[in-house]
Formats: structure tokens, sequence, C-alpha cells
């Protein structure tokens, strides 16, 4: 075991040891598969960052304007999209998909008068199939051995998917996710706990080495027989947990060589917690909101929450109700607005507060004035809707 985790290697004669190292780290693949593995399966601080962005970002209220078949058409839809799940459920999976995969993709089933469901799918199963001019003209899902195709029908602009994709730039049809981003970062947090847990299972001490000498002091040599026998009852006797603190019987001209660290060398809690930043400013979540000590840069939690929404949340929810809009519209004809209702958002209830009172000081503008820069609707706009 000793020679394994030091790559050290016993020459034919002499006393020397050899200890070799790689000089290149070995990165993770950057695949759906691999970074749903290494980043949201086995890493906290990644998984986390995706946690928080999805159940926030569903968690938005929409505000559905409009009136009419196709506008309750729609809360239908993002109320109850599917027998399986809630509106909250779906969007939840959508998002969750777009900060892992980059990619995230809404298929529309289609009732006898007009859209009926809505189903996310897995972005790792779909491949964009692009037309003579490079844009997407259909999409192949893949499901073990079937293969189904989705088309769009350009004629209408009705497209039975929506596909959500985060910047690439370079790439026409695939977004990049933030966690092929935080990566480096996921791989540099899982190495230092795995070298944690492995200096643990060691006693948590280093290894060293041992070195054989003869009486007078010239080089010296063991058998094979004296190799193997050294060898097993260090692996059985000295290594592991339960055998910390053992001492060791050396005879025959042995001598214990520890190969000490630094302490800057041993400092991976450091190196795990610069990591543990990177992965969070890949997904633009403020690192006092994980709980990561030393980060001074809000004055507390509330400041971190309200930039979270503010740079995070709201432009995710602003761009998905966007592509809803654009979508569903061929689909049903117009006729609504869906976009995020901030003014229901706890998050920013101080800083709407701050700012109704600012616009209803405001002296120099009229009622009407005051009720459209808060955005909500004029009174005589009231008095109809009464009627």
């Amino acid at each position: 075991m000793l020679r394994q985790w030091f790559g050290l290697q016993r020459k034919s004669a002499g006393r020397l040891v050899a200890l070799s190292l790689s000089p290149r780290p070995a990165w993770s693949p950057c695949d759906y598969a691999a970074l749903s593995r290494e980043g949201y399966g086995r890493n906290a601080v990644a998984h986390r960052c995706i946690r928080l962005i999805a159940e926030a970002a569903a968690a938005v209220p929409l505000r559905i304007e409009g009136q009419g078949r196709a506008a309750d058409a729609v809360r239908t839809l993002l109320t109850q999209p599917n027998p399986d799940q809630t509106g909250v459920e779906l969007m939840e999976l959508f998002h969750g998909h777009l900060q892992v995969a980059g990619n995230a993709y809404l298929e529309i089933a289609e009732g006898y008068d007009g859209p009926s469901a809505l189903f996310v799918l897995r972005p790792d199963r779909v491949r964009v199939v692009p037309g003579p001019k490079g844009w997407a003209d259909a999409w192949e899902y893949r499901n073990g051995a079937d293969r189904r195709l989705i088309e769009r029908d350009r004629a209408s602009g009705k497209s039975p998917v929506l596909h959500l994709k985060l910047f690439n730039p370079s790439d026409d049809h695939y977004g990049t996710p933030p966690l092929e981003a935080a990566a480096r970062a996921v791989d540099v947090h899982n190495a230092g706990g795995a070298w944690a847990k492995a200096l643990l299972d060691n006693a948590a001490r280093p290894s060293g080495a041992l070195v054989v000498t003869s009486k007078d002091g010239s080089d010296a040599r063991l058998t094979e027989q004296q190799y193997q026998r050294l060898k097993d009852e260090l692996e059985t006797l000295h290594s592991g947990p339960a055998n910390a603190g053992r001492p060791l019987l050396l005879e025959g001209g042995l001598e214990w060589k520890p190969m000490g660290h630094s302490p800057a060398e041993m400092d991976f809690i450091a190196a795990r917690r610069e990591a543990a930043r990177e992965i969070a400013l890949a997904f633009g979540v403020p690192p006092m909101m994980l709980g990561l000590p030393g980060d001074n840069t809000y004055a507390n939690y509330r400041e971190a929450n309200l930039a979270f929404y503010r740079q995070t949340i709201l432009p995710l929810a602003r761009k998905t109700c966007a592509s809803l809009n654009g979508w569903l519209s061929p689909w049903l004809g117009g006729g609504f607005d869906i976009r995020p209702d901030e003014d229901a958002l706890p998050a920013l209830s101080e800083e709407r507060l701050a700012r109704w009172k600012r616009i209803g000081e405001a002296e120099f503008l009229t009622d009407g004035e005051k009720r459209e820069l808060l955005g909500l609707k004029s009174l005589a706009d009231t008095e109809d809707d009464d009627d």
C-alpha cells in the first residue's frame, strides 16, 4: 500500500528509493454523466447551489396577464402541467437540468382542443437536428434503443419543444452549464475530501520509507521472501485507523525514515474553501448563503439573499417567462403575457417598501403617475374591471 500510494519503486540493488509523482493533474470529463455524478451527486457545494437556484426559480410566483381562453389555458398548464407533477415541480426539474447541462427542454402534448400537458425532457437524451440553414428543425429523443423525432412546424410557427439554453460562445445549438465552468473547482474540492479521508484511514500521518543498512553501513538488500513478508505486515498491521499508534518492530538493519509534509502542504482545508468559493461564484450564489467562512462581501445574510435574487434568480425567471411567451403564443393565439411577479417575492419586500415610500412621497407626481411607476393599474381601469 505504501508503494502504491507514493509510487515507491524498489531497486535491484542498494538502498535507493525512487519517488514518482504525476506532473499533470487528472481532471474529470465534462459530459453530462460525469458532471451530474461528480458535481451534483458527490459535491455538497455544487449540489446545494443547484438546489438553491432550481428551487428559488421554480418558487417565483408568475403573473399571467390577459383575459379569455388563452390566458386561462396558460394558467392551467403552468399550475398542473401533467398528471404526475405540479407547476413548481416541473419548473424545479427544468431549471435543475439547465444548471447541470446548460440545456433544458419542455415538450408540449397536444390534445383535441390545443395543448393539454407539459413534460420535461432529460438533456442527455435529446439531440438537436439542424436544418439546411443551421437552425434547429427537429429534436431526436433517445430512450435506450427507442428513437423519436420531434419536428418543428415552420408554417404555423408551432414547436413541440422549448429549448432553453445558456450562452455558449463556441456552439450554436447547445449551452454551457455553470457546472462545467466549476468542474475543476469541483475536482479540487472532491480530491481534497478524498485526501483527508485517506489520511484519516492511515492514522492521519504520511507514509515513510524503510531503509536497509548492513552492520558496517554499506548497502544491503532484502530477499524476495523478506520483502513480501515485510510488505504484508505493513499493510495488515500498520495501516488504517484501527492500527493508529501501533509501534513498528524493526530488525535486521531496518530503519524507518518518515516522509513528512510541511504545514502548507497539509493545509487542504484552505484549498477546499477556495474551491468551494469558486463553485459558488460559477453558479452566482453568494458564499455566505452556503455557510462558507471568511466571506465579508455582504454585511449580513439578508443582503446576500437580496443579491442572489436580483443577480441570479430574477434574470433566470425573466428569461424563462419570455421563452414561454414566445413558445406558447403560436399554440394558443396570444392574448396573454407571462412575467415574474416581483411584488410577491418575500426576498424583495424591504426593497419594495422603500420604493413605494420614495414614490409615494414624491409630491411632484400625480396619483396616476405614481400608480404607473409602481406597475399598478390606473384608477379608470380598476373601475372598468369592477363594472
